[in-house]
Parts: structure tokens; sequence; C-alpha cells
């Protein structure tokens, strides 16, 4: 496991929802919501926001359907994270399967008593959680660094 605080993204188009760990790669927690309408703020705050927590790198979910193909969405999120990664180079970001993760994290904000409207923010951090948690948990099993690579587009 490589030791170093990563930073989660969990991409969607109203709101981006972001996560951070410890150094070690042990606990996930939420950071903010950034809002999402207005694309280039969004990449000025996470870079702002990069800049502050120093990662090692950044892991953005990519949406896949169940059958683990890609629709418009992942490409939207493919871009964004391309993006991205010209803005925080040579921060790495990498795509890491983030299926399900919004549904465990209502999930999960639900069973704690949050109400839907009010959370609706918070879920999007809580995804983030997932998001990175999951990462953390794959490179920890596996000993391989999660997702793909992305490429800073031009």
């Amino acid at each position: 496991m490589r030791r170093g605080r990563r930073i989660a993204v969990d991409v969607g188009d109203a709101r981006i929802g972001v996560a951070s760990c410890d150094p070690d790669g042990v606990l996930a927690t939420p950071v903010e919501t950034v809002p999402g309408r207005d694309v280039p703020a969004a990449h000025r705050r996470l870079a702002a926001i990069i800049e502050e927590y120093e990662p090692l790198e950044v892991v953005v979910g990519l949406p896949r359907s169940l059958n683990g193909g890609e629709g418009p969405a992942a490409a939207k999120v493919r871009a964004f994270a391309q993006e991205m990664a010209k803005n925080i180079a040579p921060v790495p970001v990498r795509l890491v399967d983030e299926r399900m993760s919004t549904v465990t994290a209502a999930q999960g904000m639900r069973a704690s008593g949050v109400k839907a409207k009010k959370g609706r923010s918070a879920i999007d951090q809580a995804a983030a959680v997932v998001i990175l948690q999951s990462a953390l948990e794959t490179e920890r099993t596996s000993g391989q660094v999660p997702g793909e690579s992305v490429e800073a587009g031009g």
C-alpha cells in the first residue's frame, strides 16, 4: 500500500462530492460538495482543494451501467477527468468504477436519519467517500494501483 493522502471526486451534473483520506489510506472522510453547473468554477475549486491537500493521486468515480458498459454519463466524466488532469498536473488522476456508490451512500444516509432533500450535498460527499474507500480497499487487497490512469488532454 502506497503511503499518501488521496482525494476522491464524485462528478454529478449539479454537484461534485469530494472526499479525502489520511496519509496511511485507512479512513476516507467527506471534504465538501462543489457546485457542478459552472464547470470552469468547479475545476478551479477542485484545483484549490488539491493544492491544499497535496494528494498522492485523485480518484474519480466512473459511472458504468450494471453490466459494465459506459454511456453518456461515463463519457462526460472521462472528459471532466481529462480536464482535471490537465489542471492539476503533475498529480495523477485515475478513473475507478463507481457502480452503486451513490445508492450505497444514500442508503447509509437514510439509515442514519438524514432526509433526502437536506442530504443531497451530503450524499455527494458520502458517494465520494464510498468511491475512495473502495479504491483504498482494492489497492490494499490486490497491491495494484486502482482504476485506470487519465492522460491530461490537450
